[in-house]
């Protein structure tokens, strides 16, 4: 009997910001390694999730959707976008149920430079009518590029056994680069930071949650049989600093709860979160400060 062959790969996300990258990477992995938000931007540095079968690992690299950069931040996300590109097997563009507007236009003529395979994802086909998807997919037919289209649910998981069968059909054949049971290639304290800032995502408005950063401070030790972890949220105003502690301290309550229930999720132990709030003017545009909480890629230089 001939013994199946283990296909591995690495496979870039990539699309418009809101999309549903990080959703459909954390339904694949089982667990939450990338926040979620119905904000645009809310992924900021490259993540990898890993999907492990008997027979296939897949390395999935979230990356910041694609969009015209109005900061140094900006500017670093978008080239962390891009250059995801050149060191993957595969490209999952990932788009939504609706006519190519000039956003997916712009990354799908960004692809044809592209020399690996790219497949066009089309998300949240559970919220549109059957009949309508078909059009949408001829329209993107005409694009050409594509080696196949893939409509599929991220939240629903519909679509996607079909999407891990191509992926095997299309990953070369190779080794398992990660044990079965790890889930992402970031270490702990980058996940439990995300995890507080989709918090000030979902809690707050307008300008505050992108011009929020998150840096934990500490989280080995423990006290009380819980893991004390020590984190400080970076606003860029006072302003700012204000609206995230809330009155008497609401708000920044509210943070830590919902925070700490997330975390304990993720590390499977009770923890003691305790939260600050300074000020670092202009943090997106100062490189210094973005390598010293984590964004210390080549593109900052």
């Amino acid at each position: 009997m001939e013994e199946k062959k283990f296909k591995s790969g690495f496979v870039a996300l990539i699309g418009r910001p809101n999309v549903g990258k990080s959703t459909l990477m954390n339904y694949l992995v089982g667990q939450k390694v990338a926040i979620t938000s119905n904000k645009p931007q809310t992924t900021r540095n490259r993540i990898s999730g890993i999907y492990t079968s008997d027979d296939m690992q897949v390395v999935f690299v979230d990356t910041p959707g694609i969009f015209k950069p109005h900061s140094k931040l900006d500017d670093y996300m978008d080239k962390a976008s891009l250059s995801s590109l050149n060191d993957v097997d595969l490209v999952l563009f990932m788009a939504e149920p609706e006519e190519i507007g000039k956003g997916d236009q712009y990354i799908a003529d960004l692809l044809k430079e592209v020399k690996v395979s790219v497949f066009l994802v089309i998300n949240k086909v559970d919220e549109i009518h059957p009949n309508k998807l078909l059009p949408i997919m001829d329209s993107y037919h005409k694009l050409e590029g594509f080696k196949e289209i893939l409509p599929i649910s991220a939240t629903q998981g519909i679509g996607i056994e079909d999407l891990l069968a191509t992926l095997n059909k299309y990953l070369p054949e190779g080794p398992q680069y990660y044990s079965a049971d790890q889930i992402t290639d970031r270490p702990e304290y980058f996940v439990v930071a995300e995890l507080i800032r989709e918090q000030i995502l979902r809690l707050t408005s307008q300008e505050v949650p992108h011009a929020t950063a998150v840096a934990v401070d500490q989280m080995n030790k423990h006290q009380n049989g819980k893991l004390v972890i020590e984190a400080t949220i970076y606003v860029e105003r006072d302003g700012q600093k204000g609206i995230i502690i809330g009155k008497g301290g609401k708000m920044l309550k509210q943070i830590g709860i919902n925070s700490r229930k997330e975390i304990e999720d993720l590390l499977g132990e009770k923890v003691n979160l305790r939260l600050w709030v300074k000020v670092q003017h202009n943090w997106r545009s100062d490189p210094s400060f973005l390598k010293q909480i984590g964004y210390d890629k080549k593109e900052l230089s």
